[in-house]
């Protein structure tokens, strides 16, 4: 037998069956003092079993003891079901925090994408385009405040 910690009884709690507490921090409840409860183990039970010698307390350790030995079954013939929920659990995990990583680097890009101050610096152009190259090697060409270095002879802020 042990005792439940505060956490363990937190969970314990039941809108229908224990009373609420009046604060998380606090054992105590609309129906009085209450003490952390204590809970058996199945060894627990079988050892209580062989004190208590009532016809109801004999039949309620029997219906424990068929529950443990239920749980048991359960928990080694789902085994391999728990172990495989586990890795996709862990897998799903790991997806998640490169997905968040990714996500952060695509806002990253995003914002910088959507900042209206920010200028090219280079220009890519492709045949029919000569207006915007044009219009991006002016607007570069004016805002030079000291000076320019062509090194194609065929760019010049005239038109």
């Amino acid at each position: 037998m042990f005792q439940l910690t505060n956490d363990e009884s937190q969970n314990l709690i039941s809108q229908f069956v224990t009373s609420s507490l009046r604060s998380q921090n606090v054992m105590s409840s609309w129906g009085g003092n209450r003490k952390l409860p204590y809970a058996f183990t199945e060894n627990g039970v079988a050892m209580l079993s062989s004190v208590l010698r009532s016809k109801t307390a004999i039949e309620v350790n029997i219906r424990i003891m068929r529950a443990f030995t239920s749980m048991r079954s359960f928990l080694m013939s789902n085994a391999h079901m728990f172990k495989r929920l586990e890795t996709i659990e862990h897998n799903y995990l790991l997806v998640n925090r490169h997905l968040s990583e990714h996500d952060k680097k695509f806002e990253e890009v995003l914002a910088r994408l959507d900042d209206k101050d920010s200028e090219p610096i280079e220009g890519f152009f492709f045949e029919g385009q000569i207006f915007d190259a044009h219009t991006l090697i002016s607007d570069l060409i004016r805002k030079a405040t000291t000076r320019i270095i062509l090194i194609d002879n065929y760019v010049d802020d005239e038109y």
